[in-house]
């Protein structure tokens, strides 16, 4: 499965298969400054992502890794 099938971050928290170490992998590598929007420091846009993600929204992701699962199905 490639992760050019996400759109947000939490696809990506939710995802049954990928083991927490690729999840945190995966978002670190989407929250990089590699994935910044030019003169948008606010918004990441990773290759394969249809539209920018506020960077915040994939810091919330990683956070509610740290916070368990439970969390993680609560928020969008």
């Amino acid at each position: 499965m490639s992760v050019d099938q996400f759109d947000h971050p939490f696809d990506i928290v939710r995802h049954p298969h990928f083991e927490p170490e690729v999840k945190r992998a995966i978002l670190a590598s989407w929250a990089s400054d590699r994935a910044a929007v030019q003169d948008k420091p606010a918004l990441r846009q990773p290759p394969g992502v249809a539209r920018p993600v506020p960077v915040d929204d994939i810091f919330s992701a990683l956070c509610a890794m740290d916070e368990g699962s439970e969390h993680a199905q609560q928020v969008p």
